[in-house]
């Protein structure tokens, strides 16, 4: 799913909102998820999973084109673990 099939998917539940109303409320929970991650916190939805970061250590890495040595720096790169509904949902039978 992409982001304007969500849009139109949260409009097409909701017929008492706008579009500009649905967009809005999609940007501030994608904005409210990546400034609590950016600060280093976590955000847990009940039933779906968490969002995290974790820590990259820096490492050499390689060029693909020139094969040449590169030093990747350390880095912070975000995480989801599903909630058990939602491993449970994935794995019906």
């Amino acid at each position: 799913m992409i982001r304007s099939e969500l849009l139109a998917a949260l409009a097409q539940d909701n017929p008492e909102l706008r579009t500009e109303e649905v967009e809005q409320i999609v940007d501030i929970f994608f904005e409210e998820i990546s400034q609590r991650l950016a600060e280093g916190g976590r955000v847990e939805l009940r039933g779906f999973g968490a969002f995290s970061t974790r820590e990259r250590e820096a490492r050499k890495g390689r060029n693909p084109r020139t094969g040449e040595a590169v030093d990747v720096p350390a880095k912070r790169v975000p995480y989801f673990k599903p909630g058990k509904e939602m491993r449970l949902r994935l794995n019906q039978d």
